[in-house]
């Protein structure tokens, strides 16, 4: 039996089945590829969903965790670190957000800022204004697996087994300005966006519907809430996918590459929706700790002195661009889409996508779909050019074979 069998076996008495993973152990990695256990690499374009901007083995990162384990790796929030203050200082900075809460993960992150917007429009309401409870969410939309992140996202799978969610969620169909217009009253406390959808298929928010989200939200009192969990910290060639639109939410998300692979998230906030908190109201036991935000700090410091916002929508424009030349030449490509390193091929069938993904694992590549149909990458910020053309290479392939295959089927069944 081989150690992956052991694991496997061992995994299958002791964990709940929550996961349907892939029959590989992987044990290390270097830049943009991952390991085995055979030594076989591995080209990332999936980073962990998301999280390891830097790929594998980063110096940077392996000296900010050895250098702040030998100092300190947790203290609570009862105390002072040394590294709180200094990573929310980047963070506002690069967001144009005045307050941060850190968490350990993104839907925690989302939960904080659900928090926030009930309890700021409970002090509107006691300063004598007509504001309700109601969340405004999208159709499509993810937030997390937490009750509250859960009842916000959009898919039946993820919130009937749970049921009842927390009530006063309505969804309003992505980018359709005459429904979210129907929709908003003065019930609503906060509109809840994702101004490119990672689960929902990488989709971004027209600049129409995003302007009248703030807008509507702006004139009620009402607070326009972003997820930038998955395309925030740089991943879209902006540190806040927001700002490729000039618009100003009141809260935002990041998690997933903030600390390049360390367990971290953060709600950042203004100083107007900041007075709705005050001690005892939320807190954390881990979050934030010295470790994550060193490792934060390092990253954020790394992705600045090294260009990795352009150098992400350079790439990340290429990618495209030879997404959109494998589209001419396979008609199963339907559409290509997204932003900087956050991009998408969506596929003409479900069976297709499942299989890509298969197939592109068989060349040593991995990706994954979401949403059936839609292949997604989400690659390192190191990625470079020559990694792109690996991939659509393989890409090629398999669309090729698959037609081959299918014309063959055809045949034999008109025969």
């Amino acid at each position: 039996m081989t150690k992956l069998d052991q694991i496997r076996a061992a995994e299958s008495r002791l964990l709940l089945s929550t996961y349907d993973r892939n029959p590989l152990l992987f044990v290390g990695g270097e830049g943009v590829h991952i390991t085995d256990e055979s030594g076989t690499k591995y080209l990332d374009l999936l980073s962990g969903i998301g999280v390891n901007a830097l790929g594998y083995g980063h110096p940077v990162i392996e000296e900010a965790i050895a250098s702040q384990s030998r100092k300190l790796i947790h203290t609570s929030n009862l105390y002072y670190h040394e590294g709180q203050a200094e990573l929310a200082l980047r963070l506002t900075e690069r967001t144009g957000l005045d307050r941060c809460f850190f968490s350990n993960t993104g839907t925690e992150a989302w939960e904080g800022a659900l928090k926030l917007a009930r309890a700021h429009a409970g002090i509107l309401r006691e300063e004598g204004k007509e504001i309700g409870t109601k969340f405004l969410a999208l159709e499509q939309s993810f937030h997390g697996r937490t009750f509250g992140s859960m009842s916000t996202t959009y898919k039946a799978k993820y919130r009937e087994p749970f049921g009842p969610v927390v009530p006063g969620v309505e969804f309003v169909r992505f980018n359709d300005v005459a429904d979210l217009r129907a929709k908003f009253s003065n019930e609503v406390c906060a509109i809840l966006v994702e101004s490119i959808q990672g689960e929902g298929g990488v989709r971004p928010m027209t600049q129409e519907f995003f302007a009248e989200a703030r807008a509507l939200a702006s004139s009620t009192g009402a607070l326009l809430i972003a997820d930038e969990i998955q395309c925030g910290m740089g991943r879209t060639g902006k540190w806040c996918d927001y700002q490729h639109y000039g618009i100003q939410p009141d809260i935002t998300t990041l998690a997933k590459p903030i600390a390049g692979g360390i367990p971290m998230g953060a709600v950042l906030c203004t100083e107007e929706v900041a007075r709705a908190f005050h001690p005892g109201m939320h807190g954390t036991t881990f979050g934030g700790g010295p470790l994550a935000c060193a490792v934060a700090i390092a990253v954020i410091d790394y992705i600045e002195k090294e260009n990795l916002l352009a150098h992400a929508t350079e790439v990340g424009d290429y990618f495209q661009t030879q997404l959109r030349t494998l589209r001419k030449r396979h008609s199963a490509i339907v559409d290509v889409r997204g932003r900087g390193l956050m991009v998408a091929a969506e596929l003409d069938s479900a069976d297709l996508a499942k299989l890509t993904v298969a197939e592109m694992l068989k060349r040593h590549i991995l990706i994954n779909c979401t949403s059936d149909t839609v292949l997604r990458f989400l690659p390192p910020y190191i990625l470079e050019k020559a990694h792109v053309d690996t991939a659509i290479q393989a890409l090629d392939e398999v669309f090729t074979e698959h037609a081959a295959a299918t014309a063959t089927k055809g045949v034999q069944t008109h025969v």
